[in-house]
């Protein structure tokens, strides 16, 4: 089968995460992804243990599946010569350098690439974008985590702000950057040109500030640390079972009444303090109170399972390795094994004539 993507090609000059995230979603549904290395390689390929084999750390695996490595010097004419080679025939360019180094390899993003190559869809994913206060800045992940206000949400009074526990703003990023290009290339079909595409993480830090900022606009008091608690909707949050926690989101007043009906409690529907969604916001420590007393004599797992039978949204808090093992996870087809013995986690877009597909792990740098 031939990926949704066949035919396009991509040169793709970024390193660490939202780049080659955004690039490895590309070359997943078929397009052809020539990864630029400088001789030093991609700064991931350290990041281990643990390492696939030399040079290929689990972290650089995870992100650089399906594309073709190569080695170029752009410190040099010779390599800026071949990048030019690659440019000629590509559909797309995507680099996270620091604002002013391709105009420095006479490469303007402004004034030459679209006069030498005026179909090129030039993806640029930096920290802040290339002007303002905070312009030409470097950004990372925890960083734009802390300046965004997504820390500020994220944690409880104990913890106090907290990094979600993985990169969220880069991936966020690299998603927002290879919908831009999917957008950039539907839009040269008509016009016959190329454009640039920006995304940065302060403006994907940001979009995803949900509900919060749109809570802040509408109410001005500011968000708060509420742990497992959604700011909007109770019960939504982990309630401890007699086995350990599971997660319960109860999203409307007819999910309530057969979550308390179920666990033998039909009565606190009706309850002034429970009996709609203001006022179980308004009585979240009573309303713990009653469920995690009515959840004591429940498995975590059996419980979930059982509230889900009856339609009531609710989860077991699953490790990585209960995950991986969940049978709906091979049921979905999530983990793809390569000939060499590693997995990783497969895309999770599904199209059904042209499905993703796996060629090759994260390549050895090419020397």
């Amino acid at each position: 089968m031939s990926g949704a993507l066949e035919g396009i090609v991509v040169v793709d000059l970024s390193r660490i995460l939202g780049g080659p995230y955004c690039t490895q979603i590309l070359a997943d549904h078929g397009a052809t992804v020539v990864k630029v290395e400088p001789p030093s390689g991609d700064d991931t390929r350290s990041w281990g243990p643990p390492f696939i084999r030399e040079g290929v750390s689990a972290y650089f695996a995870g992100i650089n599946r399906n594309k073709d490595c190569i080695t170029l010097d752009l410190r040099t004419p010779g390599g800026i010569a071949q990048l030019e080679e690659l440019l000629a025939g590509a559909d797309v360019l995507v680099e996270n350098f620091k604002t002013g180094t391709l105009a420095k390899w006479g490469l303007d993003p402004v004034t030459v690439l679209p006069e030498r190559f005026p179909r090129l869809v030039h993806c640029s994913i930096t920290g802040f974008g290339d002007d303002g206060p905070l312009g030409g800045l470097p950004g990372y992940d925890a960083i734009i985590q802390a300046m965004s206000g997504l820390m500020s949400v994220n944690g409880t009074q104990d913890s106090g702000p907290t990094r979600i526990g993985m990169p969220a703003v880069d991936m966020v990023t690299g998603m927002n950057a290879a919908l831009g290009i999917l957008m950039a290339l539907q839009e040269r079909q008509r016009s016959g040109s190329g454009q640039r595409v920006e995304a940065t993480l302060f403006d994907s830090g940001l979009s995803v500030m949900h509900p919060h900022l749109p809570n802040y606009f509408a109410s001005g008091a500011e968000p708060r640390l509420t742990g497992n608690d959604h700011p909007n909707i109770a019960p939504y949050s982990a309630y401890l079972t007699g086995t350990g926690p599971v997660y319960i989101t109860a999203g409307n007043d007819g999910q309530f009444a057969r979550l308390v009906e179920f666990l033998g409690a039909a009565d606190l529907a009706a309850d002034p303090r429970f009996c709609d969604n203001a006022a179980r916001l308004g009585h979240r420590a009573e309303l713990r109170e009653a469920l995690e007393g009515l959840l004591a004599d429940h498995d975590a797992q059996e419980v979930a399972a059982e509230l889900m039978a009856i339609g009531v949204p609710a989860g077991p808090i699953l490790n990585a390795a209960q995950v991986v093992q969940h049978p709906h996870t091979a049921h979905r087809g999530m983990i793809v094994e390569f000939d060499d013995g590693s997995r990783q986690v497969a895309s999770p877009i599904k199209l059904t004539r042209t499905p993703a597909t796996y060629r090759h792990p994260a390549a050895e740098q090419a020397r």
